[in-house]
């Protein structure tokens, strides 16, 4: 059974986008239109530069753009050169892009077990644009090829009345309910949920989906996190355009993936010292166990559905994976290490 050593946030470094989200920061921002630049760096330079040996073993590698991340150009080629490389990988896409989906399906089925995609629900822009059926298509042919998926939805003001539908479509396509984001406004510094309802009202509409993935975002949406985090050591955040690491979003850089590639990477963990005012994306870091005296789900947890039918959304070996907590293949700071990371400013 494989075991996790690190999670890998990989950010891409387009923002083109062929939807139009109202909610979304780069339709907001009119970057949607905005010209493709591509990863100026070999498929092999990625491979490389997040080597197991440079990691330390099999990783969980997130792809995902700042617009769609299918629209990166050679994007299933740097997918298959890190699979190749033995990690496991989820893409995160608008669902919408046949031809990449469709060049997926050449990869081996060895290959194909380790992808997992994260399937984001637009639904008024699909209805807006008549792609539904072409949607849900492409789930059933990921699905089919042997990759696992999950469905999400980013809840927003506008779709509550559309609610009802939204439940009776994806029932009628994939046998069960899609799973609940939370939206979050990071114009604000205490980056609060985006929405005109209260806190109350927010979770007691969105509730009804009966989302793993919502529940435990709603437990700790807002809540500072102040337990040791290994977020720097077991997990960081990678831009693939510059190739810089750094601890979380807004940590500090540890290095450069394309620099020197032969010598083993520099980790360091955040600690006691986190400079967000809550961990807004910790159904991933924190799921997957960066604060390991945190009592949480399992990722797979959050992530897995199972149809009408009783068939999972994750294979089994993608399940297993993502069952891992990052403690069980690392381990933890002396107690001296610990001290000289939370005395840095």
């Amino acid at each position: 059974m494989d075991k996790l050593k690190r999670y890998v946030e990989c950010y891409i470094p387009i923002t083109t986008c062929n939807l139009q989200c109202h909610y979304c920061y780069i339709t907001r921002q009119n970057k949607w239109k905005n010209e493709i630049i591509p990863i100026e760096h070999t498929p092999n330079e990625v491979a490389r530069g997040l080597s197991k040996k440079r990691l330390g073993g099999k990783c969980l590698i997130n792809m995902c753009a700042g617009g769609e991340t299918l629209l990166c150009p050679d994007l299933v080629k740097y997918v298959k050169a890190l699979l190749e490389e033995g990690h496991y990988v989820m893409v995160v896409t608008n669902g919408t892009i046949d031809k990449a989906f469709t060049e997926f399906t050449t990869l081996s089925k060895e290959l194909l077990r380790h992808l997992i995609f994260k399937f984001s629900y637009h639904y008024l822009e699909h209805h807006r644009l008549g792609v539904t059926d072409r949607f849900f298509g492409n789930i059933k042919k990921m699905r089919e090829a042997g990759c696992s998926f999950t469905l999400e939805i980013t809840p927003n003001d506008e779709l509550i009345p559309h609610i009802p539908e939204i439940k009776e479509e994806v029932k009628r396509y994939l046998g069960a309910l899609c799973h609940i984001t939370i939206a979050r406004n990071d114009v604000e510094p205490s980056i609060p949920i985006l929405t005109e309802l209260s806190d109350e009202e927010f979770y007691e509409t969105w509730g009804q989906f009966d989302s793993n993935l919502f529940n435990f975002k709603k437990e700790i949406f807002g809540k500072y996190q102040g337990g040791f985090c290994y977020a720097g050591e077991w997990s960081v955040y990678v831009h693939l355009g510059t190739g810089v690491m750094t601890q979380c979003y807004s940590g500090r850089v540890l290095d450069n993936i394309y620099e020197n590639q032969d010598r083993p990477l520099h980790f360091e963990a955040v600690g006691n010292r986190c400079n967000t005012p809550h961990c807004y994306n910790g159904h991933a870091f924190l799921a997957l166990g960066d604060i390991p005296e945190l009592e949480t789900p399992t990722y797979a947890q959050l992530r897995d559905r199972q149809d009408a039918d009783g068939n999972n959304w994750l294979n089994e070996e993608a399940k297993s994976f993502l069952s891992c907590k990052l403690s069980e293949s690392n381990k933890e700071y002396s107690k001296i290490k610990k001290w000289m990371v939370n005395r840095k400013k």
